[in-house]
């Protein structure tokens, strides 16, 4: 029979080994999931690469959204709604940064940013087909999108992979990011105020569908939209 010290020993680098054991398997766990939410970041960041043109949608009416309120599709290279393909590749990070325990508010940040990365990518090509009727402000545009998705990108893979480091930081980088999504909320309006003048439309419509086959069950063109 052990002695005591012995038993106590034996008894405590059991408990040890255990503990060890358990730590090594969480850190590997989270490993894990934290590997496995940056391949849906990539994925979800990969949607709007991937955006090969614009088609004729169903009958544009009024929406902040610029595919619903000029009546547009973004279609990616196999073919797929990329709208579509942008809320199941959001649905999987979501599961997969909750599940490695990031702040719900981190996630929303840069699946907002995607969102609006994909919004201007629909908003630029439509101006394309109008002709660069925005003139300066499309790069005006499309440099505000590019730096607040990068900088919510930057905020959710640090979050995941450094999240005690950069806890005291993020408070102040939402307000940041909260204010820079505000003024990119705005322009990507005004874009869409200019482009979904009938003058303008039209010229988008006539380009993408020039028989008018896909607008034929359009009920009103231009349903509430200014005349100027």
């Amino acid at each position: 029979m052990p002695g005591l010290a012995e038993l106590a020993y034996t008894t405590g680098g059991g408990v040890i080994g255990a503990v060890v054991t358990t730590y090594v398997a969480k850190h590997q766990e989270r490993r894990q999931l934290r590997a496995e939410a940056q391949g849906w970041v990539q994925r979800l960041t990969g949607v709007g690469a991937r955006v090969r043109g614009i088609e004729i949608g169903a009958s544009p009416r009024p929406s902040p959204s610029a595919a619903i309120r000029l009546g547009l599709v973004a279609v990616l290279d196999d073919g797929t709604d990329a709208y579509r393909a942008h809320r199941e590749a959001y649905a999987g990070l979501s599961t997969a940064v909750l599940a490695a325990g990031m702040p719900r508010r981190v996630l929303d940040f840069a699946g907002g940013a995607q969102e609006r990365a994909l919004e201007t990518e629909l908003i630029l090509l439509a101006d394309g087909c109008a002709g660069g009727v925005l003139g300066a402000d499309a790069d005006h545009l499309a440099r505000a999108t590019h730096e607040y998705h990068a900088a919510a990108s930057r905020l959710l893979l640090a979050t995941l992979w450094h999240p005690w480091r950069l806890r005291p930081l993020r408070p102040r980088r939402l307000r940041t990011l909260r204010v820079e999504v505000g003024v990119l909320h705005e322009m990507q309006r005004a874009a869409l105020d200019v482009l979904a003048r009938p003058r303008h439309a039209d010229v988008v419509y006539e380009r993408l569908d020039p028989g008018g086959k896909a607008r034929a069950a359009w009920v009103n063109l231009h349903p509430a939209e200014p005349s100027t």
